[in-house]
């Protein structure tokens, strides 16, 4: 069995018996290309000739290649894919060891999710104030991505039978795993113009399909779009910082854990498996106050 082949076998692996997610699979089908062509540069395409060096080499060579060194975070995600192909061929007993077992990724620094204010989320919102079926079509997208702290993907991916009832909206995350999120009063009125007035034009001009949110040619909505129509929102809005459907998820917790949500309550809302991942949230809520605090007591300085 070549490398190529080992690849091609192990994503199959994860995409039919382990039914990963499409994106997941393809994340996954990016970072062993870059393995696979770095070994491929080695003069190495058997598998059996592949030793823990070449490994910690080819995370190295990640991290120093002259066109776009990665970031520890990008060499630490494409390290558990190669690790996830090494185990995989062991398994199979395509190789004899797990090559990949012991190497380690870069460490990470403390990132902090980045958030805008409730002040900058309402100027986002009020953006896309109208009375056309585009503007109330990003009305409802925008609004529910920042009332359910939804994933882009989970909100693009959404049905119109997802909307359960007028409060709840059934969201399918990683691994296909679903839960029930609230929706607020806002996004309920922005869905509910959208559904009544837009949504049967935009159907109107495709065929027919159960998504959510139409595009213009009413076809379902892409990631892609997402990004665009928010980024759009953001320039109208005079918004000087960077924004991304990720920025409304981050909002969200941040604003939640903010105003006194236990952080429990938020890692169900956000569909996190580990506490662990929610709780970095909690770093960004402290910044705040500590920031708050330097500025306003009198002997804080």
């Amino acid at each position: 069995m070549t490398v190529a082949t080992a690849v091609h076998t192990y994503l199959r692996h994860v995409t039919i018996e382990r039914g990963l997610s499409a994106n997941t699979v393809a994340a996954y089908r990016r970072d062993l290309a870059l393995y696979a062509a770095w070994l491929g540069e080695q003069q190495i395409t058997d598998p059996t000739a592949i030793d823990s060096g070449h490994v910690s080499e080819f995370v190295r060579h990640l991290a120093t290649r002259e066109e776009s060194p990665l970031t520890a975070a990008s060499i630490a995600r494409i390290l558990s894919s190669v690790r996830g192909l090494h185990r995989f061929m062991l398994d199979e007993s395509v190789v004899e060891t797990d090559v990949a077992h012991d190497s380690k990724p870069p460490k990470l620094g403390s990132r902090l999710p980045k958030a805008i204010s409730i002040e900058q989320v309402n100027a986002l919102l009020a953006a896309t104030d109208g009375d056309g079926i585009q503007q109330q079509r990003d009305k409802a997208l925008l609004e529910l991505l920042y009332a359910t702290g939804a994933r882009v993907s989970e909100v693009v991916n959404l049905n119109v039978d997802d909307i359960l009832d007028e409060e709840v909206v059934r969201l399918t995350g990683k691994g296909d795993k679903q839960r029930i999120v609230p929706v607020g009063s806002f996004a309920r009125a922005a869905l509910d113009i959208y559904l009544v007035r837009a949504r049967p034009e935009l159907s109107k001009r495709g065929k027919a399909t159960p998504a959510l949110f139409l595009g213009l040619r009413g076809q379902r909505v892409s990631r892609q779009n997402a990004w665009l129509i928010i980024r759009a929102a953001a320039e109208r809005a005079g918004l000087e910082v960077e924004v991304s459907p990720h920025t409304l998820r981050h909002s969200f917790a941040t604003h939640l854990l903010a105003g006194g949500a236990d952080v429990r309550v938020v890692q169900e809302l956000l569909g996190h498996s580990s506490v662990a991942t929610t709780q970095i949230y909690t770093l960004v809520t402290a910044d705040t106050l500590r920031d708050m605090y330097t500025t306003a007591h009198p002997r804080a300085r």
